[in-house]
């Protein structure tokens, strides 16, 4: 499933890559914001860019500034971003109330850079002082703010709060940008240097009734573990996010996620909620036609299953690792992207990554099985079974518990 993002750069004085704004975009010939909930829009680029497409993809390294309408400022989602990844960008239309300026505070503590949208002074607010403490960056728009607009941000921020760097925005021509360098303006991002670009990526489509099922979980008392981790392991999606969010979070660390079970531990019952959350309230709105996709997730949880039935029976110990194999075996037809590119997104360990990837180990023997089976290859089936220590039919008995379970999930979205 395709999904888009629009991506305008920010350039320095020496007109150098400095950061990129990120921008909710439709489709891939939709260039500009068309109205639509702000509170949605912010979550789909940060969705897109947090799982689908990744900040290393679409940033390389450089701070990304994205839109925050006041209602998602004033909640819990900054635990789980990156500070060194993300400018929360203060839209235009957010109340500047004591309230704002004691949450602007508290995200500034937390390492994020703060930006001030299209900002422009006026004489009835009497928190500027306060809030500008917590200011990074303020950003003038060129072409719908007028000479004494800007001369009075301009004059105000050089007098008295020298460490925000004033942004110019909307730059169309080389006279404002010039007008800008004088004015003392260090960043420049507009039409001038370069219109948005549609960055395209593609998402695995989710089950919400799975989300709700979670969420119904992650509200008892004291949330069973190992349920949780089974009702993630039968969304495909779900176990792909859940697997990029430890790797692009704080949390990450040098041990290799090895089940489902050891990512939630890893990341907290409380951090998964509040992207369970996100995710739910996001895919609330979609519809879709789940076509190919919905067929490459059933063989891929098929797969899954039936590697770890297989494993377990022979005694491998870690045979939820072989569930990842399974799972993530047909990850790239899914996302429609090079393999190795998405496995390096994935903390999984070196030999299930190496058998996704078509090295040979000790994993491999099952997981061609199950591939052999689906493409009913009996000749390949007998070469791979000399490998591990199953009869034909125990093989075919697994083959029939693992449909049987897929088949129980239900896949197809609300």
């Amino acid at each position: 499933m395709e999904i888009f993002i629009g991506r305008q750069p920010i350039f320095n004085g020496m007109e150098k890559l400095f950061a990129y704004e990120l921008l909710y975009r439709s489709g891939q010939e939709d260039n500009k914001y068309v109205a639509t909930d702000s509170d949605m829009a912010t979550v789909e680029v940060l969705i897109n860019s947090f799982f689908s497409i990744g900040f290393d993809e679409l940033a390389s390294g450089k701070p990304c500034f994205i839109n925050f309408t006041e209602s998602l400022i004033m909640s819990d989602i900054f635990e789980s971003l990156s500070p060194k990844e993300i400018v929360v960008e203060v839209l235009e239309d957010v109340p500047i109330t004591p309230q704002l300026v004691k949450r602007i505070q508290e995200i500034k503590a937390m390492g994020f850079r703060i930006a001030l949208d299209d900002f422009v002074m006026q004489e009835n607010v009497k928190l500027y002082d306060q809030l500008f403490k917590f200011t990074d960056f303020i950003k003038v728009d060129f072409l719908l703010s007028t000479d004494e607009e800007r001369y009075e941000i301009e004059r105000n921020i050089k007098e008295n709060y020298p460490h925000i760097t004033l942004l110019a925005e909307k730059v169309e021509t080389r006279a404002q940008y010039l007008e800008a360098q004088v004015a003392g303006y260090k960043l420049f991002q507009g039409y001038y240097f370069k219109q948005p670009q549609i960055i395209k990526g593609n998402e695995i489509p989710t089950n919400l009734m799975q989300y709700y099922q979670i969420i119904a979980l992650l509200k008892e008392e004291n949330p069973n573990i190992d349920t949780l981790s089974e009702e993630i392991e039968h969304d495909v999606s779900l176990s792909f996010k859940l697997l990029k969010l430890i790797n692009n979070s704080s949390k990450r660390t040098k041990k290799k996620i090895r089940s489902i079970k050891q990512a939630i531990l890893l990341l907290g019952l409380t951090d998964l909620q509040k992207w369970v959350y996100i995710l739910a309230y996001r895919e609330s709105g979609r519809k879709k036609d789940l076509g190919i996709y919905e067929e490459l997730m059933k063989t891929s949880l098929v797969r899954a299953k039936l590697c770890e039935l297989m494993a377990k029976k022979i005694g491998y110990r870690n045979y939820s690792e072989y569930f990842l194999v399974g799972m993530f075996s047909l990850i790239d037809s899914l996302l429609e992207k090079p393999m190795n590119l998405i496995l390096k997104q994935l903390p999984l360990s070196d030999n299930v990554v190496e058998t996704i990837s078509g090295a040979k180990t000790e994993m491999t023997a099952i997981l061609q099985i199950t591939i052999a089976l689906e493409r009913l290859d009996w000749e390949a089936v007998e070469k791979w079974q000399k490998d591990i220590d199953l009869k034909m039919d125990e093989i075919l008995g697994f083959v029939e518990v693992a449909n049987k379970w897929t088949a129980h999930l239900g896949l197809n979205p609300v």
